[in-house]
């Protein structure tokens, strides 16, 4: 099921959106909506896959919301004004609705949903269930380097031996590569990403995940990455940390 929200500040134009959703059997209306700010209200404590979001409302217009949120959701807009469509696409949105649109115009739309998240659920799902003629089986698949991380409109491969270190940001990780300048933002929990990543990457601080063998200095109550990056070191994890430091020093 595609989990949606549908936004719209006209009552009767949000109430034909939630029974159009109701209609089609692989959506699920999470949540509907009728200002841009009750949307984000909800996004602080939910997810969902994809937003049907009008385009005018007051306060905060539809193209604005999208583009204020970190990870945004799949988009359909809809909106009276044909004019909004070339902006709606700047902003890589699935599908544009003009209203009045039909059953006929929404299941298309949501057909387009259905389709785009197949795609990007496609690598992630082949890397795990399908192997090449010739890949690595047994223990050696606990060996593999990579993982995939969603990030705005594209499920991305990362190598774990380039990730650099991991910053908590509220429900979002920021995830800093050694190939890349600019993080990627993924909506991911601290401890699922803890589970995931080898011996070699340590918390140091409810905020930081730090790959050890990046480690420029340390320097007192800080981990230096590079010379723009001092990482702090939380109280609760400093025994950790020094243990791991007595491990490699050498000297009196």
């Amino acid at each position: 099921m595609i989990r949606c929200m549908a936004i719209d500040d006209e009552p009767l134009a949000l109430q034909q959106l939630a029974a159009y959703i109701g209609k089609v059997p692989f959506l699920e209306l999470a949540a509907q909506c009728q200002s841009a700010i009750e949307a984000k209200q909800f996004l602080e404590q939910d997810t969902v896959d994809a937003i049907f979001c009008d385009i005018n409302m007051p306060d905060l217009n539809g193209m604005d919301f999208v583009k204020s949120l970190i990870v945004p959701p799949l988009i359909v807009f809809t909106t009276a004004y044909a004019e909004y469509a070339v902006e709606g696409f700047k902003v890589n949105a699935v599908d544009y609705l003009l209203k009045p649109f039909g059953m006929q115009d929404f299941q298309r739309a949501a057909l387009r949903l259905k389709e785009r998240l197949e795609t990007q659920a496609a690598p992630a799902a082949s890397e795990g269930t399908t192997r090449p003629q010739g890949a690595p089986t047994g223990d050696s698949a606990a060996t593999d380097d990579t993982i995939f991380l969603k990030t705005e409109y594209r499920i991305v491969k990362v190598s774990i031996s380039d990730i650099r270190y991991i910053e908590a940001m509220s429900e979002y990780l920021k995830v800093y590569l050694e190939s890349e300048q600019k993080p990627i933002v993924t909506l991911l929990s601290m401890k699922k990403m803890e589970e995931r990543l080898p011996d070699y990457f340590m918390r140091i601080h409810r905020s930081y995940i730090i790959n050890l063998t990046k480690i420029q200095e340390v320097n007192k109550n800080r981990v230096i990455m590079d010379s723009e990056t001092y990482l702090p070191i939380g109280d609760m994890y400093k025994e950790a940390f020094q243990a791991y430091l007595d491990t490699k020093f050498l000297g009196k």
